[in-house]
């Protein structure tokens, strides 16, 4: 891991972002795709934010590197405010935050060759001379492994895998400070998803990068990210550095996800949480009960988690939860979940 520092290059504060998708009789329906998050992300780090599909957490992504504009919130790179300049960002704004998308096949244009792929963001966010342009496309070709006659290539004429390591080329042609990573390999072959982990595991030690990596993998989560924020339908419900985050879950949804990550040994097994059962059903994100959003699945509900939403709670120094089980100054708490 590249040195941490503990400036936080990357600071969300109460986000939201709502999508309006009809209306009824009283008003306007919205999904509240990302509902009120706060987080940070520290130079030099991984964080890894981690949830099932439809929990907001690649809205997050498209937010903070400006496809969309912001409901409401802040967003701060570096101390500037940037959430709402989705449409204006300046060029020196758009060098140090770039993103890898999930799918490489539709990310890059099958029209263009790698060298046409390469060149842009360096003509667009460097100062290279143009004789010097593709000595450096070469170059950037070389930290991800590909040989130097892919530049006459196309997209469709090479493989998921290549094609992902192109948009990491290209993620990385304007030399920037953070990097999202939006579920870079779940739309590739297993056989080469380890090899892409790997590169960007290398690339992120040699030039000092900051990911923010969107995922719903918890198991790659493990060796990869410093922290982990875990998302549920827009809202955050825990965030701990990795180590602690495995050892001691502390949300019944975080439990639930845990003890469901497959293993190989018993003596990994052992050192799972008990197995929770999930109640219910996920509701719809435009009809989110009120109270807290997992009380309709969680064996471990009381009066009040349908009736208040729980406030985030630093339980430990830097290891935080959002559920009533763990709200300062409450009384008559439920079950303890089990460890």
């Amino acid at each position: 891991m590249p040195g941490i520092e503990d400036r936080v290059i990357l600071d969300i504060q109460n986000l939201k972002k709502y999508f309006r998708i009809g209306k009824d009789k009283k008003g306007p329906i919205f999904v509240r795709a990302v509902d009120g998050v706060s987080f940070g992300v520290k130079s030099g780090e991984t964080l890894g934010l981690v949830g099932e599909s439809g929990s907001g957490k690649s809205t997050i992504a498209y937010t903070v590197v400006g496809m969309y504009k912001p409901t409401s919130g802040t967003i701060l790179f570096k101390g500037q405010n940037i959430g709402m300049q989705a449409t204006k960002r300046p060029l020196s704004l758009k060098k140090e935050i770039q993103i890898v998308f999930q799918d490489p096949g539709s990310s890059l244009n099958p029209r263009q060759t790698i060298e046409q792929i390469l060149r842009l963001p360096l003509r667009l966010h460097t100062d290279t001379p143009t004789r010097m342009l593709r000595e450096k496309m070469v170059e950037l070709l070389e930290k991800v492994e590909l040989p130097s006659d892919y530049l006459y290539k196309s997209p469709p004429s090479i493989g998921g895998g290549e094609k992902q390591m192109v948009a990491i080329a290209r993620a990385l042609a304007p030399n920037p400070s953070l990097v999202v990573l939006d579920e870079p390999t779940s739309a590739l072959d297993v056989s080469v998803q380890a090899k892409i982990i790997n590169k960007l595991m290398d690339l992120q030690r040699e030039m000092n990068l900051t990911y923010l990596f969107i995922t719903h993998d918890l198991s790659l989560m493990r060796n990869v990210a410093n922290r982990i924020a875990i998302m549920y339908l827009g809202k955050i419900c825990e965030v701990a550095d990795s180590a602690t985050f495995f050892e001691k879950p502390l949300h019944p949804y975080t439990q639930m996800l845990i003890s469901s990550v497959p293993v190989v040994t018993e003596e990994e097994e052992k050192l799972k949480p008990k197995k929770v059962v999930s109640i219910g059903e996920i509701p719809s994100p435009v009809n989110i009960p009120p109270g807290c959003s997992f009380h309709l699945r969680c064996p471990y509900k009381m009066p009040i988690c349908s009736q208040v939403d729980p406030e985030m709670v630093e339980v430990n120094p830097g290891h935080t939860v959002r559920c009533h089980l763990f709200s300062r100054g409450e009384e008559g708490k439920g079950e303890e979940p089990r460890q």
